[in-house]
């Protein structure tokens, strides 16, 4: 069986990396793969804010729709919310951070940042790796 982290360097950066992430998993989902790209397509970059990473939001993507809850019964929600903070953990204790800015050391909002990290060929050396990292932990642990 093929792992989801070896199917990357397919997707990214083709998709940014919450569509990367989130559409690998959409098979085991039966998400239709075009309405995953389209659902993540908003969170990559860091929500276009260099905020949260898109490989964890995209983790989340996934995290909901296996774990996800659809009643107002409070223990259903801190199922859900029990399993993201876990992916948080797991993934601050290989890269230290969720923040895209943090993590690429660019603020990639910005024209500037942006340029920056271009050149500095982030895109091609980190954030594969956060990715990677993503799916292996849901793979893993989820």
């Amino acid at each position: 069986m093929t792992k989801k982290a070896d199917l990357v360097s397919g997707l990214y950066p083709k998709f940014n990396c919450a569509q990367a992430t989130f559409v690998l998993f959409a098979p085991e989902l039966e998400l239709d793969e075009k309405v995953a790209l389209k659902i993540a397509s908003g969170f990559g970059g860091g929500m276009a804010c260099a905020e949260t990473c898109g490989a964890v939001t995209g983790s989340y993507m996934v995290i909901g729709m296996k774990h996800g809850y659809t009643s107002s019964d409070p223990t259903d929600k801190a199922i859900t919310k029990s399993k993201i903070i876990r992916f948080n953990e797991l993934f601050r204790k290989k890269h230290g951070s969720l923040t895209c800015k943090v993590l690429t050391g660019f603020d990639i909002s910005t024209p500037e940042g942006a340029n920056a990290a271009l050149e500095a060929e982030v895109f091609q050396k980190k954030c594969p790796e956060f990715i990677k990292t993503a799916c292996t932990i849901l793979e893993e642990h989820f």
